[in-house]
């Protein structure tokens, strides 16, 4: 059952950080930032997304900028998520780069 409410949860924390990062990225002409995928520990008190970030060359210049807003983040997450969490949880943020993997090993394929 723990299980079933975790993953509620972190569709949920995955739908409104994308919707957030959405919204602040729009006034960022050429980047794009989604979250590709969400885990939440059994306690619901850290959330850890995972971000794929285009261009990817711009990938660690734009985490550590999410890194440093963390807190505001997390407060407009909570402002949107008020009614359905009581304890809004920490977040941590990584890169997602499956899809630089993914294009590396095409790569070497066609070689």
């Amino acid at each position: 059952m723990q299980e079933t409410r975790q993953n509620r949860i972190s569709r949920l924390l995955q739908k409104e950080l994308s919707l957030i990062f959405q919204s602040q990225t729009r006034m960022m002409h050429g980047v794009m930032v989604s979250v590709t995928r969400v885990k939440i520990s059994p306690d619901l008190s850290v959330c850890t997304a995972y971000l794929s970030i285009f261009p990817s060359d711009k990938g660690e210049e734009l985490l550590t900028n999410i890194q440093t807003n963390e807190k505001t983040i997390r407060y407009e997450l909570g402002t949107r998520v008020r009614n359905q969490l009581r304890i809004i949880p920490e977040l941590r943020f990584f890169i997602d780069d499956s899809l630089d993997y993914i294009e590396h090993i095409d790569e070497l394929l066609k070689k």
